[in-house]
């Protein structure tokens, strides 16, 4: 990964889901981050559920997190359902936080 790419990461980390104690990035919701020219990030995630009570806002928290980031100029994030988010798409991290 480029520097670029591990400090967007770490902006995302930042986030977390209000109803689980890990990250959105650990949680495995974010399936794709693209670097376009000049900075403009796209980004494609999940929640665990579509049902999700912040499935509204998620998305706007990663936006801005990341766009806090130098060299970004721009964040778009969209919301996809598929693949289905599983448990299995957790960091081995967050297995541990949850003892999974």
């Amino acid at each position: 990964m480029s520097e670029l790419e591990n400090e967007i990461v770490e902006a995302m980390r930042t986030v977390y889901d209000p109803e689980i104690p890990v990250n959105i990035y650990d949680l495995g919701l974010i399936y794709d981050m693209q670097i376009g020219e000049g900075g403009a990030v796209a980004i494609k995630m999940t929640l665990t559920a579509p049902g999700c009570p912040v499935a509204g806002e998620m998305p706007g928290m990663v936006a801005r997190a990341v766009r806090t980031v130098a060299g970004v100029s721009d964040c778009d994030v969209e919301l996809v359902w598929d693949p289905q988010w599983t448990p299995d798409m957790m960091s081995e991290s967050a297995r541990l936080t949850l003892n999974m």
